[in-house]
């Protein structure tokens, strides 16, 4: 007879082998009421034995305890992104490169559907479930091992035999269309804003403080790469077939190439295939199969020798232009939103597109009930590029861009150089208001949890009408709010009160100051040291800093010139907001800085184009923390033009213009990150 470990242990291993055929090969065995009963009895059996009860176990998926937030984790190897093609020719040209880079040596192209959601990397120690880390920035990530275990297409333990101690996967978390299109449905019931698209509803989903919430989400995801590992087999294609083996979820959607043929043969069957898939895809990887091959090859300047992303042609398709309406921003700016007949567009439902600014209708020429064509950017963005203007009605008048703010009515203005038209009613325009108090309130500035209709609630209510309100509000004010316990009211206020020890340079952000960012805020307060000294300064003073220029010189002293502006930093430091710190915080966190970024403290350097080793948001954070200033635009004042494939030509041009280097991927590797 058996014990009851030897019960739990058996029906444990039922319940994954079922979990495996259901989730991994879609091929259940039995139905889900018999898989319910299963798991019944294994957790009445550990609730009665909590001493059995292990990590690996099937009940375990969704933990008890909410998290606060989530640590950061370095990578091990770095979550490094491929450079993209849409042409057979860039596609043929690379095949051409291996070859001739491989001596004509024979060689097998693995190719595999690119999908389109959020990049994990899974740690199994002993084939149990270690950790689970987005990609963030590819050098560390967030740890949301917590949220991972609720998939039930991830194995807590691995099948079978044969896998390192620690293997490294690496794959993509997906959200089904079927599931997509469920919980915006549910959204839009309970009043919420749907989701734009599967990709950032799996981020958000991921990114949940609560892992029940994210189990009722129903994730997916598929595997696609085992970094290191050099004990493993040397063909890329036979370390998937392993990973299979091992439970890990793999595409079926993965082909071996013996020639170029082979690959367009590859590209264009999935070109139309794809689109029945469940979930969504925007591309094929091509990588040369042997790790050895790989090793060989190495990196170019512009991409990896040994891959290269195929991206497939934008889907575009045409519907009707109902209405134009538009949008207030934080800063005032107004954005035009089309909207249109619903049409289904790589896979989702597309009911609205930006028309960012008046410039665009003009140029589209759009007229009232147009047919348009819409696709997305990077089958993700929804935008209008054309009008078909053979079918246009005669009674459709020209789309006229509006003259007064669509929230206060105040007559917009258009500032000198710009494309967007603005509401100058920054104290009285409430759109405005609450966009700047959910900025403010943001983890990158004050840091406090406070979510957009917790403060749609307490504007209304008339609490909090500006940022520095925020510092009046005490625990019953809180409980007037609809869902909000002494617990919760409590742990808000405290939030409240530890931001008003912020960095200055988070605080300097958080003001919401016109074309200022995060990058130019750190230099701010690394210069000026307090806000009362940056209030002080002049046109001239800002000019002459390594990264700002006239624009945003020009943004800040027109917003301490404002009396609103400084009633609220008043306001701020009355209420105990730290914006004059002690200057020896200042010493200890100046001196870290430049002790981080002696290589190019000081300096401003211009990416442009598409890198094969990091991607630009990547080199944004190297160069940062070499203590680089990162622009977008050419200037005088630019170091150097960091430049990748399909550059940008008027960067070039204006670079050459004004003598300034222009650096490819590798020297700029070999000077600052590989240098002795």
């Amino acid at each position: 007879m058996e014990s009851t470990a030897q019960q739990i242990t058996r029906l444990r291993e039922e319940i994954r082998q079922h979990e495996y055929l259901y989730y991994v090969r879609s091929a259940p065995l039995i139905s889900d009421q018999a898989y319910d009963a299963l798991m019944k009895q294994l957790e009445e059996l550990e609730t009665s034995h909590p001493e059995l009860i292990t990590a690996d176990s099937p009940t375990q998926r969704v933990g008890a305890d909410r998290s606060e937030g989530f640590r950061l984790v370095a990578h091990r190897y770095p979550m490094l992104s491929l450079s993209n093609t849409y042409e057979y020719g860039e596609v043929a040209a690379f095949y051409h490169r291996v070859s001739e880079a491989l001596g004509g040596e024979a060689f097998v192209i693995t190719a595999e559907l690119k999908f389109d959601g959020l990049s994990i990397s899974l740690i199994y120690r002993q084939g149990v479930l270690k950790q689970a880390v987005t990609r963030g920035d590819g050098l560390q990530g967030d740890d949301v091992t917590a949220n991972v275990r609720t998939i039930r297409s991830i194995p807590l333990r691995l099948r079978g035999a044969g896998y390192p101690d620690e293997l490294e996967v690496r794959g993509e978390i997906l959200l089904p269309f079927a599931e997509f299109e469920r919980l915006n449905r549910i959204r839009i019931e309970q009043g919420e804003p749907p989701f734009a698209n599967p990709r950032n509803a799996a981020s958000g989903t991921l990114k949940q403080l609560d892992p029940a919430i994210v189990a009722e989400r129903n994730l997916d995801a598929y595997f696609y790469y085992l970094p290191g590992n050099t004990e493993l087999d040397d063909s890329h294609y036979s370390r998937l077939q392993h990973c299979k083996e091992w439970g890990i979820k793999v595409s079926e959607a993965v082909g071996c190439c013996h020639s170029l043929e082979e690959v367009y043969d590859f590209l264009s069957y999935w070109d139309i295939r794809r689109k029945d898939l469940p979930v969504a895809t925007d591309g094929v990887v091509l990588k040369v199969d042997s790790k050895e091959q790989q090793e060989r090859l190495g990196y170019t300047a512009k991409s990896p020798r040994w891959a290269i992303a195929y991206k497939y042609q934008a889907e575009r398709v045409r519907t009707r232009l109902l209405s134009v309406e538009y949008q207030v921003g934080r800063t005032g700016a107004i954005t035009p939103v089309a909207n249109l007949e619903p049409v289904l567009v790589s896979g989702t439902v597309v009911k609205r597109a930006s028309l960012h600014n008046a410039d665009i209708i003009r140029a589209l020429d759009l007229h009232s009930g147009d047919y348009v064509y819409i696709e997305k950017g990077g089958e993700i963005i929804p935008k209008i590029v054309s009008v078909d203007t053979e079918i246009r009605s005669s009674e459709g008048s020209p789309i006229t861009f509006i003259s007064h703010c669509p929230d206060c009515g105040s007559k917009l203005m258009r500032f000198e150089g710009e494309a967007a038209y603005y509401c100058p009613n920054r104290r009285n325009c409430p759109t405005q208001q609450k966009a700047r108090i959910e900025h403010y309130a943001s983890r990158k500035a004050a840091d406090i949890n406070i979510g957009p209709e917790t403060i749609e609630r307490l504007y209304a209510l008339g609490l909090v009408c500006d940022v520095a309100d925020l510092y009046n509000l005490r625990s019953e004010d809180l409980l007037l709010l609809p869902g909000f316990a002494t617990k919760a009211s409590k742990k808000l206020v405290a939030a409240i009160e530890t931001s008003k020890h912020r960095p200055l340079s988070a605080l300097i952000f958080g003001l919401g100051i016109l074309h200022v960012g995060e990058t130019v805020s750190r230099r701010l307060a690394a210069t000026f040291r307090s806000i009362d000294r940056l209030a002080q300064s002049s046109f001239e003073e800002l000019c002459r800093l390594p990264d700002i220029g006239e624009v945003i010189a020009r943004s800040i002293v027109d917003f301490f010139a404002d009396p609103l502006n400084r009633e609220l930093i008043d306001r701020l430091s009355a209420a105990g907001v730290c914006l004059n710190p002690p200057q020896e915080d200042f010493e200890e966190t100046r001196g870290e800085t430049l002790k981080e970024g002696q290589l190019l403290q000081g300096r401003t350097v211009v990416i442009s184009g598409v890198f094969a080793r990091h991607s630009r948001e990547e080199y944004k954070t190297l160069l940062e923390r070499l203590g680089a200033k990162v622009s977008s635009s050419i200037s005088s004042k630019t170091f150097f033009l960091l430049a990748g494939e399909n550059m940008g030509p008027a960067k070039q041009e204006k670079a050459l213009a004004l003598g300034i280097e222009i650096m490819d991927e590798e020297t700029f590797t070999a000077r600052y990150i590989d240098r002795p």
